[in-house]
């Protein structure tokens, strides 16, 4: 509920508890997929947190000092220019911390970004009369852009969870000098094998697309299985090299009073753009085409009746559905 303050500039607001479940919800999906349910144990911190007293609370802030709160970096920096830093957010590493006291802890397992967390919890671990736990760091695994971490909040994710044919598009869809970066990372090839990959790829003996597939659809059966994963690559060079159509595009129903539409307004109303001046932008790039063709006039109209497929980049795709929007649901 308090909400990790890692990485974040400004005062992250808190969670109510149906935030909270709803979130877990989604993590549980995604984790049994990695993990095997019937020797695993969920445990929800609020078992214990829920009980701990004002005096337990004041307590475990004072195993704590300020100024090594402040040795975290993006509480530093916030310090420095005088930026506000809530109360709440300094509890945030006591609470996890202590999370490992509760459950006794051998190893806590994070990313790099985790770091100052995971080793409160070993101080406290100390503080509290326990042997320290082992701390895991893993590298972070960059997005679809090359640049950041990969981000729900960023748009630039592979979901473990999503379709097999949406996620090997994704795959598909990363540069080159990254698809090495995620072969280290989630691949099950061996160092070896990698190095000869990158000689292979740098020699010109290896199609950087043949290798972004072979990646794509071991992660695909990871996740889906093999049969999936191989529909996905057939799909993929169906669709991307013979330039057909997904087995399955996503219906949107649309009503809409007047005879045309703008088609800024279309590809936000088809949940391809997250605003009008991202869609006039995907237009004029010429990444827009209404029924296989190309449109870049972000002033484009279209006729709002019957069926329109709709298609934004080389992965979107939509059949928009146009009603009367007087007509009774």
């Amino acid at each position: 509920m308090i909400g990790d303050p890692t990485g974040r500039s400004e005062t992250r607001r808190a969670l109510s508890r149906e935030e909270v479940l709803e979130n877990a919800r989604t993590y549980e999906r995604q984790v049994f997929k990695v993990l095997d349910p019937e020797r695993t144990t969920l445990a929800f911190n609020s078992t214990w947190m829920a009980q701990m007293s004002a005096i337990g609370l004041i307590e475990l802030a004072a195993k704590h000092t300020v100024a090594r709160m402040l040795e975290r970096d993006d509480f530093r920096k916030r310090f420095a220019a005088q930026l506000p830093i809530s109360i709440h957010e300094f509890l945030y590493p006591l609470v996890q911390g202590y999370d490992s006291v509760a459950l006794r802890a051998d190893v806590e397992l994070g990313g790099t970004d985790q770091r100052f967390n995971l080793l409160v919890g070993r101080e406290l671990q100390r503080a509290y009369g326990q042997e320290p736990q082992v701390v895991l760091t893993m590298p972070l695994l960059e997005g679809l852009d090359g640049v950041q971490k990969m981000s729900k909040s960023l748009d630039n994710f592979v979901a473990i969870d999503e379709r097999p044919g949406e996620m090997f598009g994704k795959l598909m869809s990363i540069a080159d000098p990254l698809m090495l970066r995620y072969y280290e990372l989630l691949s099950d090839i061996s160092p070896e094998e990698l190095e000869g990959l990158r000689a292979a790829l740098a020699a010109g003996r290896v199609n950087p697309r043949d290798a972004k597939a072979r990646l794509a659809e071991e992660l695909v059966a990871r996740y889906h299985g093999a049969e999936a994963a191989r529909g996905a690559r057939a799909e993929f060079d169906r669709v991307f090299r013979g330039g057909g159509l997904p087995d399955e595009v996503e219906r949107v129903e649309l009503r809409w009073e007047q005879p045309r539409i703008r088609l800024p307004e279309l590809l936000v109303a088809a949940g391809l753009a997250a605003s009008r001046s991202e869609a006039r932008r995907l237009i004029s790039q010429g990444g827009v085409r209404l029924n296989g063709d190309r449109v870049v006039d972000p002033e484009h109209e279209c006729q709002a009746r019957g069926e329109t497929l709709v298609q934004v980049g080389k992965r979107r795709f939509r059949r928009v559905a146009f009603g009367d929007a007087t007509a009774p649901s």
